[in-house]
């Protein structure tokens, strides 16, 4: 951030020198402009004088008398012949020489406004006609600025030396408050990248600068929350598998010591049958969702016939679902349903959702599996009459772990793997997964919709 910082002063700096120095060249050829036409406009009114006095220049006291109102001007007059009748600076032979020409110009009645080189000085030059066939020639060196023009560049110049002061200052101070900021934001952005959290961000950056700092901030925030909910997930994780297996421990325990014999054997072995299953099936569904995040996940694609599946699904599940005194229906499945998806893919998301409303379902309800039709997809609606979902459960529903995290106190509650690994299978069917609140109240809505073409 220093070479940046250094980088907008120099510009900084650049520019505004470089406005300075032109607008400094601008006003120095402006003000020699300006003193070249006022000097060639006063010797000029001089030559129109003294053409009319021509004929009384010739005397040397005329001549004496008139040179102290030349003002450094040198006046020279010639003769129709362009010889030199008398000069202010006879000994000048080479300001002489180089107006020669002008005189016999304006010699030939031609009014001479002209400017000629002599020892690298540029000299301005005047010449008229006189009555006698001669000419007179006025002659002055040529200042680059008069009095009243080098104060006025000079209070000009002050002006500018003293914008370049105050815009060097600002460039300064620019360049800092913009380099600063940005400084703290890629410190912070470090931070993140190690690991940390609660970075601090500036909060009064100027601009787009303050468009990144506030990103970062949400960022910040994005990840602390998703490193929170990672945390309750292992928590959950840990806890579902700590529970069978505690239980399988004490058995096998209980087996290698001989305290179990006779008939609590078939007993024992069923018990640690049905956790070895629970741990498998946790243990798959995690490979599941770990295959599906990291994109090593086939889909074969074919035409489904969406209630065959539905009906097999309910076949399959219905002996648990007598178990716990739930009805396990369908409903709206009289015509076909065709979508294109892997048929087994659909199962599997089928049984992850009806596994979830069986759980949530208390004795004596029911769970449905309702037809969904529509312009472009078909599904199946799996409804229960459960405790329901609020607003901002529906809203929460996949984001993994957080429904149990929310409940896991006060009803049945999966692991939160089931919802997340359905609504990954649905989207790489190019279709989705997604929560309503029940068509009769209370009771949560599942609705998996896939594409019918």
């Amino acid at each position: 951030m220093r070479g940046l910082s250094a980088r907008i002063l120099a510009l900084s700096l650049g520019l505004v020198l470089a406005t300075t120095l032109a607008a400094g060249l601008a006003t120095v050829q402006f003000a020699r402009a300006s003193a070249s036409t006022q000097q060639r406009a006063e010797l000029a009114a001089q030559a129109s004088l003294l053409t009319l006095q021509s004929a009384r220049l010739v005397t040397p006291r005329a001549l004496q008398r008139i040179t102290p109102g030349l003002d450094g001007s040198v006046l020279t007059v010639t003769d129709a012949d362009g010889a030199v009748v008398l000069s202010t600076a006879p000994r000048r032979a080479r300001l002489l020489a180089a107006t020669r020409a002008a005189a016999a110009r304006a010699a030939t009645g031609v009014d001479v406004s002209t400017e000629v080189e002599v020892r690298r000085r540029t000299v301005l030059v005047e010449a008229r006609a006189t009555d006698d066939g001669g000419a007179i020639v006025l002659t002055r060196p040529l200042r680059a600025l008069s009095g009243e023009a080098a104060a006025l560049v000079g209070r000009i110049l002050l002006v500018l030396v003293v914008a370049l002061a105050v815009a060097a200052a600002a460039a300064v101070w620019l360049s800092r408050r913009i380099a600063r900021p940005l400084t703290a934001t890629a410190l912070a952005a470090r931070r993140l990248a190690r690991g940390e959290q609660g970075a601090a961000v500036p909060e009064d950056a100027p601009g787009e600068v303050g468009d990144v700092a506030d990103a970062l901030r949400a960022l910040d925030l994005a990840l602390a929350q998703s490193e929170g909910r990672q945390r309750e997930f292992l928590l959950s994780v840990s806890h579902e598998l700590r529970t069978p297996l505690t239980a399988l421990r004490g058995y096998g325990e209980a087996l290698a010591d001989g305290l179990v014999t006779g008939d609590r054997v078939r007993e024992v072995g069923g018990v640690l049958v049905a956790e070895t299953g629970r741990v498998e099936r946790f243990t798959a569904d995690l490979l599941e969702l770990a295959r599906l995040e990291a994109d090593d996940f086939s889909i074969v694609a074919a035409e489904v016939e969406l209630g065959a599946i539905a009906a097999s699904a309910v076949e399959a599940w219905r002996a648990r679902a007598e178990a716990a005194d739930i009805t396990l229906s369908t409903r709206g499945f009289e015509q076909t349903l065709p979508v294109r998806a892997d048929p087994r893919r659909v199962r599997q998301v089928l049984d992850g959702l009806v596994e979830n409303a069986l759980r949530a379902t208390p004795g004596g309800g029911s769970v449905l599996l309702e037809a969904v039709r529509g312009a472009d997809v078909g599904g199946v609606a799996v409804e229960d009459t459960g405790p329901g979902l609020s607003d901002e459960d529906l809203a929460d529903a996949f984001t993994r772990g957080l429904l149990r995290e929310r409940y896991r106190e006060t009803r049945p509650v999966g692991t939160g793997l089931g919802l997340s690994i359905a609504t990954r299978l649905a989207a790489r069917m190019g279709g989705r997964v997604r929560a309503e609140h029940a068509r009769t109240p209370p009771g949560a809505r599942f609705v998996l919709e896939l594409p019918t073409g």
